[in-house]
């Protein structure tokens, strides 16, 4: 049974005063949401413990934006498997397309990331995608079955959540057709040996198009970008019908 995962990635926003306030409206929005539901919030690290002590026990579950390989070392800037797991983080997004062109982000060390994550009982976000470059040139597929292959390399699918994000419709308001993020998907689908790996769409998802994006037959979630910062737009895409 495929789970419906909705995530919201903060990205670089919000501080933790900024982190409450959106916190005590949003979860006022989610007394009717479904509870085949999975909703998470993946916040910037300084914001991390704050919202772990007032998600406790609740329905919305914890989630970082990155994790390094290594269990602790010299690696500046960089966040340990542990350092997570200690303030209850439960899912992390990994290979973010931002990581990988503004960060060197590799599929060799994405996929340490994914084994790191896993390692420390935490549930991984992969994201993958093509540039327009690459979807003009008719290289969509081969080039996400690329990134699958060498990304997913000893990884345990049972413990996997997906995201494919088309790299050209990330915050640029331009949205993949629904029908086409379906069949994208529904190939990613066909390289798993694990079927029942959710399968999220991000890319400039709103409240006014996340109910044609989860009626397609493959989607199983959305990955947001900017309209998770705003309480009450999140929550209408998080209660999609």
């Amino acid at each position: 049974m495929r789970k419906i995962v909705i995530a919201g990635n903060w990205k670089m926003h919000k501080t933790q005063g900024d982190a409450l306030t959106f916190l005590q409206e949003f979860l006022n929005y989610l007394t009717e949401t479904p509870d085949d539901h999975e909703t998470v919030l993946c916040v910037p690290f300084t914001t991390l413990s704050t919202l772990s002590k007032n998600l406790h026990g609740g329905r919305v579950k914890l989630g970082a934006q990155n994790i390094h390989w290594a269990d602790e070392g010299a690696f500046t800037g960089e966040i340990s498997g542990d350092m997570l797991s200690e303030v209850s983080v439960r899912y992390v997004i990994v290979g973010h397309s931002e990581r990988r062109q503004y960060f060197g982000e590799t599929d060799e060390t994405v996929n340490q990331r994914l084994l790191a994550a896993q390692r420390h009982g935490l549930t991984p976000i992969l994201c993958v995608g093509e540039t327009k470059q690459q979807r003009d040139a008719g290289e969509t597929d081969s080039v996400i079955a690329a990134q699958i292959s060498k990304d997913l390399v000893d990884v345990d699918q049972s413990n996997l959540v997906i995201a494919y994000e088309p790299i050209w419709a990330i915050g640029t308001g331009d949205t993949c057709e629904a029908a086409d993020a379906n069949k994208v998907i529904g190939a990613i689908r066909a390289q798993l040996t694990n079927q029942d790996v959710p399968i999220q769409y991000g890319g400039s998802v709103k409240p006014g198009n996340i109910d044609e994006i989860m009626a397609q037959s493959e989607i199983d979630g959305v990955l947001v970008g900017g309209a998770s910062l705003q309480a009450e737009g999140f929550a209408r895409i998080v209660n999609f019908q």
